[in-house]
C-alpha cells in the first residue's frame, strides 16, 4: 500500500493490525516500511507492575494482625 492510502484510512489501517496481528506494508521514497502488533514478551505474572509495601499473601491473616500496639485512642500520632 502507498503512504497516500494509508494516510487516507490510517485508523482503520491500525485497528486493522490491532485485530488480526497482520502486519500492514507501506511502499515510501522505494522502501518498504512495515506496521506490526508488538505483543508483549513474558509470561503475563511477569508483566505486573511492582508495588512496594502490598500485602502479599491471605486477606484473611489481617484479620488476626494485633494492631492494639499502634491504636491511639485520642487519634494523635
Amino acid at each position: 500500500m502507498t503512504a497516500s492510502r494509508l494516510r487516507m484510512d490510517v485508523y482503520k489501517i491500525l485497528d486493522g493490525v490491532l485485530e488480526t496481528g497482520e502486519a500492514v506494508e507501506i511502499e515510501r521514497k522505494g522502501q518498504i516500511l512495515r506496521i506490526v502488533l508488538d505483543l508483549p514478551t513474558g509470561s503475563r505474572a511477569s508483566r505486573i507492575k511492582k508495588r512496594p509495601g502490598l500485602i502479599n499473601g491471605d486477606p484473611k491473616d489481617l484479620a488476626d494482625i494485633d494492631w492494639s500496639k499502634e491504636w491511639n485512642p485520642d487519634g494523635n500520632v
